[in-house]
């Protein structure tokens, strides 16, 4: 039989487990809240580590970088055509280059107004050699059936136009106008022009230079004249590719001497190879390169048909 005094006990007995487990079913139940938070933080995380702006960002960096890249290959082609649009070519230096044939730069020589398309009726008769009264104590070069005499030895150099200033020009080199020193010149009944040294014809709408025609005589010579050795007791006045005779108180325009030594040849010669050597041609004169006193020089050499 229960007691009166065994119920109290019973029932506070009942009070204290109770009042223990209420504290570890709170504490249980705060683990499980916090354990669930945990794991939906760790899924939100989860969740959202693969949507991170990582892929745009990459895939705009990647198009930016395209673009940028094509934007830089249009401008540098834009660059390239533009660079090759502006290309001037020079045009074409052809009519120059033949005007200027046998020119010797270095000189200055720059008579472009020759124009070779005309033919001017030319007197060849002052560029026919004269024979000298001079005994040939060299054999002649012979080629060709042809002899080529001369008192010097051969000696090539090659042919350099002589620049003999402003004032001369060469044969075919044509003006609109002459100076007001002009004088004009009859020969034979044919008019020329004389100006320091440089003989004109009139053409249709100007004066072309021409060969200084035998027998025309002046009373001064051209600035720059020298004197060039016939013979022995000879002496002619020489500029220019013309020769000059004294004649009294004038001086007369004369063909070349054979023979005779001249330190330059004027622009319109053409270096002519005749067997083994190289002679230059100017009008109907043959000059050979020698040597004379350790200068380079040409003489004037003369051409007999050999039997």
């Amino acid at each position: 039989m229960i007691t009166s005094l065994q119920l109290p006990i019973k029932n506070l007995s009942f009070i204290l487990i109770l009042l223990l487990c209420i504290p570890f079913s709170d504490l249980q139940a705060q683990r499980l809240r916090h354990s669930a938070s945990r794991g939906e933080t760790a899924r939100t995380n989860n969740f959202s580590r693969p949507n991170v702006n990582r892929s745009p960002n990459v895939s705009q960096t990647r198009r930016k970088t395209t673009t940028s890249s094509r934007n830089s290959n249009h401008q540098r082609n834009s660059t390239n055509n533009l660079k090759k649009s502006n290309v001037k070519r020079p045009a074409s230096t052809n009519n120059r280059v033949k005007n200027k044939v046998n020119v010797d730069r270095s000189k200055k020589n720059v008579n472009i107004n020759v124009d070779n398309s005309k033919h001017v009726n030319i007197n060849n008769r002052n560029t026919r050699v004269v024979s000298n009264s001079r005994y040939y104590s060299r054999p002649p070069y012979v080629h060709g059936g042809w002899g080529y005499y001369s008192f010097h030895p051969y000696y090539y150099h090659p042919y350099r136009p002589y620049y003999w200033g402003p004032v001369w020009h060469p044969w075919g080199f044509f003006i609109t106008t002459l100076t007001a020193t002009a004088i004009l010149i009859s020969v034979e009944n044919q008019q020329y022009h004389y100006d320091q040294g440089v003989y004109y014809v009139k053409s249709n709408d100007g004066y072309t230079v021409v060969q200084a025609p035998v027998g025309a005589t002046i009373e001064v010579l051209p600035e720059g004249t020298q004197t060039v050795e016939v013979n022995e007791t000879t002496n002619n006045y020489y500029y220019g590719g013309t020769y000059y005779e004294k004649d009294g108180e004038k001086y007369t325009v004369v063909p070349p001497t054979a023979g005779t030594i001249v330190p330059e040849l004027p622009e319109g010669g053409e270096e002519v190879r005749i067997g083994e050597q190289t002679y230059v041609q100017y009008g109907e004169t043959y000059y050979q390169p020698v040597q004379v006193d350790g200068k380079n020089m040409y003489e004037v050499v003369e051409v007999k048909k050999e039997e």
